[in-house]
Parts: C-alpha cells; sequence; structure tokens
C-alpha cells in the first residue's frame, strides 16, 4: 500500500496510511488511514483514495460538521455527494490527471465550503447519488479517531450561504443570526483537519460585553469583560490627542459604504479611511521577531503545477488537438505539431496584504502571559517577514477606528517599500487604542490589493480579535458588515484569511463576524508555523474557486459597491 500511502499524502498534505478492507466494502477515512478494498482495481483505488484525501484537505471531516450528520444516514449520502465534489476541485493542482473527470464541477461550485455543502443537503434541493469511488463518510469512526491530537487546538467557524437567493450567489451575505448554522468546522481546505486537530484549547473566556447600542447610537466606549485572567469590566476610552490634519500629514481619505444589516441595504460612502505612515516619533524598539520559522512551511506556497495545453513537446498527449491533428491530416492539410501537454512548475506569483488589529481590545491580557496586541503584533512580524525574504509582494497595515468618520489605517509597510529598521520601528511603536470599525478596513485592504498588489494570486491576512466595535457598530451590526465585507473581498478573488492570536474571544463573536472565510484561533505565536501553509493554501484555493465560479456566472454576478476617493 506504500504507493497509494504517497498519494493519499500529497493529496491531503499530512503523512496518512492506507489500509486493506474485506472485499467489496466502500472507502472511507478515520482521519488518520483511508480503508479500500485491495481488489477494488488499479483505477477505482485511485480514485478512492483521492477522493478520501481530498475530503480530509479540504476540512470536509472536521467533527463539528460529523455531528450534524451522525446517525443521519441520507444527509450523510447527500453530504457526500456535494461535498465530495467540492472536495475534489479545492485540490485541482494536486489531482492526478486519472481522476480529473471524476469531478462535477457545475455541483461542486454550488458550495465554498463545508458548511454550505451541508446547508445544500440539508435542503429540498435534488441531488444526484455520490459516485461509488467516494467511498462513504462514518462520522462515529472519524470522531472516535485519535487523529490530529499533535498540535493542539485551533478552531474556524464558517457560515452558510443563504440557499435560493441568486442576487446573494456570489457574496455569501451572512446577514442574519438565523442563517447561521451552529458549527464549527475546519478553515483549512488545503491542509485538512487543522480546526479539529487544534480544538482542545479554545475556550469560552471573552465575549462582548455590556448591551451596546443600536446601530448609529453614540455609544461613548468600549466595554470588554476580562480574558481569563479574571478581574471586572473594562471600559476603553481612546480618542486621538491629534486632529486628523496633523496625523494624516501627506496621507489620503477614501470613503466606503457600509453594509446595514437591518435594512439588508448599503449606507453609500458612509465610512471614511485615513490612510498615513505613522510619524517617526511613533517608532519604538524592534522586538525580538523573525520569519525564520515560517519560511520553510511558506516556501511552496503557490508553487503547484500547471498543465499547459497544446504544446510542441511534453509528458502527455493532448487528445482533443490529437484528434483535431488528425482530422486535419485526414483532409489533406498540413496538421498542427503541438499535440502534447507539458506540466511545469508554476511560477511563484503572490501578494500579501497584512492587516493588524490595533484598537483597545488587542491591550486585553493574552493566552501567553503578555497581551493579545503583543502576541499579534509578533505574528504579523513573523509573517511580513517570512513573506518579503521568499520574495513575494507584501504590505503591512495597522488598524483602528475613533466612529466612522475616522477610520485609521497606518502604512507601516507598503507593497513598494523595503522591509527595513524603520518598518519595524513603526510597527514596535504601536500602541492598542480606539475602537475596531473592521468593514471599512477590510474593504480598504481590497482596494489596495487590487489598485498595487501586482500579483495574480492576492491575500488579505486580517490579525484580530474579532471584536468589531465602533460608535453605531455594536454587535449584530458591525459583525454583519465584516462577513459581508470578507465575502466581498472573495469575490473579487482575493483570498481571505483571519488570524486570532492570543486571544480568548468566544468562538461564536468570531462565526458571527468572520463567517465562511478562513479563520482560526491559535493560542501562541510561535505555533502558527505549524499551520500557516495550509491556512494560507486554503484562502488561496477559496479564491481560486471562486474566480472560476465567477467566470462562469459572471451575467449573474453582482457587482459590489463603488468606493470613491477625493
Amino acid at each position: 500500500m506504500r504507493r497509494w500511502e504517497l498519494i493519499a499524502g500529497a493529496v491531503a498534505g499530512r503523512p496518512l496510511r492506507v489500509l486493506a478492507l474485506d472485499g467489496g466494502e466502500a472507502a472511507w477515512t478515520d482521519g488518520s488511514a483511508i480503508y479500500v478494498d485491495p481488489g477494488a482495481g488499479t483505477a477505482r483505488l485511485l480514485e478512492s483514495v483521492t477522493v478520501q484525501a481530498s475530503l480530509l484537505a479540504a476540512g470536509s471531516l472536521d467533527a463539528a460538521v460529523l455531528r450534524r450528520v451522525a446517525r443521519r444516514t441520507n444527509l450523510t449520502r447527500r453530504y457526500l455527494a456535494v461535498e465530495g465534489h467540492r472536495a475534489l476541485a479545492c485540490n485541482e493542482d494536486v489531482l492526478p490527471p486519472a481522476v480529473r473527470p471524476l469531478v462535477d464541477w457545475n455541483l461542486a461550485a454550488r458550495s465554498d465550503s463545508p458548511t454550505a455543502s451541508l446547508a445544500l443537503a440539508s435542503s429540498d434541493d435534488v441531488l444526484p447519488d455520490p459516485p461509488s469511488a467516494f467511498g462513504a463518510i462514518r462520522p462515529r469512526q472519524m470522531r472516535e479517531s485519535d487523529a490530529g491530537k499533535e498540535f493542539g487546538p485551533a478552531a474556524a467557524t464558517h457560515a452558510p450561504r443563504r440557499r435560493n437567493d441568486r442576487e446573494l450567489a456570489e457574496l455569501d451575505d451572512e446577514t442574519g443570526e438565523a442563517d447561521i448554522l451552529d458549527i464549527v468546522s475546519s478553515p483549512v481546505s488545503g491542509g485538512g483537519g487543522i480546526g479539529r486537530l487544534l480544538q482542545r484549547m479554545l475556550g469560552a473566556v471573552r465575549k462582548l460585553g455590556g448591551e451596546g447600542g443600536t446601530p448609529g447610537a453614540d455609544t461613548p466606549s468600549h466595554r470588554l469583560r476580562s480574558g481569563a485572567r479574571g478581574g471586572g469590566p473594562r471600559i476603553f476610552s481612546t480618542a486621538r490627542a491629534e486632529s486628523d490634519e496633523e496625523v494624516l500629514g501627506d496621507g489620503r481619505k477614501w470613503t466606503y459604504p457600509e453594509w446595514d444589516a437591518g435594512r439588508r441595504a448599503y449606507r453609500p460612502d458612509w465610512c471614511t479611511v485615513l490612510e498615513a505612515a505613522p510619524p517617526p516619533d511613533a517608532a519604538g524598539h524592534p522586538g525580538d521577531w523573525s520569519g525564520h520559522a515560517l519560511r520553510r512551511p511558506l516556501a511552496r506556497l503557490g508553487v503547484g503545477i500547471e498543465r499547459r495545453h497544446r504544446q510542441f513537446q511534453g509528458d502527455d498527449i493532448d487528445l482533443d488537438a490529437a484528434v483535431e491533428a488528425r482530422v486535419e491530416a485526414l483532409a489533406g492539410t498540413v496538421p498542427d505539431e503541438a499535440v502534447y501537454i507539458e506540466s511545469v512548475r508554476r511560477r511563484r506569483d503572490l501578494a500579501v496584504l497584512v492587516l493588524l488589529d490595533v484598537s483597545g481590545s488587542a491591550g486585553e491580557p493574552g493566552a501567553g502571559g503578555t497581551t493579545v496586541h503583543d502576541e499579534q503584533r509578533a505574528a504579523a512580524a513573523a509573517i511580513t517577514m517570512a513573506l518579503h525574504e521568499l520574495g513575494d509582494r507584501v504590505a503591512l497595515y495597522a488598524y483602528n477606528s475613533q466612529g466612522r468618520s475616522s477610520v485609521w489605517l497606518s502604512a507601516l509597510k507598503r507593497f513598494d517599500d523595503n522591509l527595513d529598521e524603520l518598518a519595524l520601528r513603526r510597527l514596535a511603536g504601536l500602541m492598542p487604542a480606539a475602537y475596531s470599525r473592521l468593514g471599512a478596513a477590510v474593504r480598504h485592504g481590497t482596494a489596495v490589493l487590487e489598485r498595487e498588489g501586482g500579483a495574480s494570486r492576492r491575500l488579505l491576512v486580517v490579525l484580530s480579535d474579532g471584536l468589531a466595535y465602533d460608535h453605531g457598530y455594536e454587535r449584530a451590526y458591525g459583525s454583519a458588515d465584516v462577513r459581508r465585507a470578507l465575502a466581498e473581498s472573495r469575490a473579487r478573488g482575493i483570498g481571505c484569511l483571519c488570524l486570532t492570536i492570543g486571544a480568548g474571544t468566544d468562538t461564536e463573536d468570531l462565526r458571527r463576524a468572520f463567517g465562511s472565510a478562513a479563520h482560526a484561533t491559535i493560542p501562541r505565536p510561535e505555533q502558527l508555523s505549524r499551520v500557516i501553509a495550509p491556512l494560507f493554501r486554503s484562502a488561496l484555493s477559496a479564491a481560486d474557486m471562486r474566480r472560476r465560479i465567477a467566470q462562469r456566472h459572471r451575467p449573474h454576478a453582482q457587482r459590489d459597491p463603488r468606493v470613491s476617493a477625493p
């Protein structure tokens, strides 16, 4: 079975055993091994191993999702019928050529996450039966498996897209609490099972405190309950001492809309983003930061195999081109000799914008004995340094806000800047203050990526505790706008990854804020190296799929609200 274990490991992104079943039994996996019928034939074995490994890689078999289908045979079968095709499509770059015809691309395009597949399977829509090569899903065996206990917990949450709504097909509008499934699932479609692997260390130790105001209320402060270290409620009232004109300097102002979930409509030109580099006197002494630990897991990111058709030489025959050449020869014309498929390694072409939350809530105690701000700042520095050393285009911004007219983004390093001592001193000088109007910050980060990224694959990495809060931006209103902003970014073909480092934010608050975007909670920055590659791969794979879906359904795609800059 060694041959099949190599294939399974390549597809799943981690080592897997392949073990023999009794004859005639459908293939299945428990997370650490794939069980197959050795007498099924080479073609069927290849398909079964690839499908089961893809399910693990795409987070399809996360324990919380399987709890929803346990003891429900029909729902499990319908879920496999949808999620199997989606999982294969997510791993398109590493699928063996013989397995590609197994993918139903139309069905795969109807889902972009395990929870969306589960929502579709739970609906009344007519779905085809899964191919026999898909095997089976065994929730009990998967939940009882000891696979993945190596890393300790991180969790990610996904919300399903709304069903039967053509207008929101591309935006994944998860605006109401009734539209969200109570699910905790893995964010990784490239590394598999990270939410399950890192689940134990999550604790519901902090929630948004207070009653919050209604949208538009002029709430003067941000009240939080302290984390695991105890203590009473803390209030952050952190207006900036300087005026906008004094701090903005030669920066720029941008206006963006904001999503009002209650009215299900945008507030046009509602938020003003002020972008500027921090003043020199705000610089501090750089910490002991290094991106070395992240270089190796990120080194192969975006360097997959690309198959080019109609080439003059290659390692496979392009059947369509060969048939056309034969027809031309029989017709007496000169045939085209470009009848080969060439497999070439894709050129690394990646732009990443790291968006760091420096609002007042980041000053809360973190899991590592320091503050959440210190731990997320260290993670931001490590990610930025590792990507810069690998030659990727990378930018680093920090954000906080003081009302809708003052959403501050500090350009610590723009895409064309060097990662020098000044950039690191700017990062070291950041202090948590004010509030977090995260939706506007995400929209501006998306605009900067589109305008200045200069790469075919783009990724927005948000480092935040997930507590979206500002004047008139409380609780459900703010969370709905953040989900909408992330969905807008993904609809534009930009991958979105949200990381919470060291914070004890309740998983329900994270789920409401980040929706179905890939996200994870990681207790300590040093644990990031274990999961960073599959998390990045997940977000980029989802963005690639979104672009393909948008190309197929472009006449029906909903346009994003216009952004204006004076």
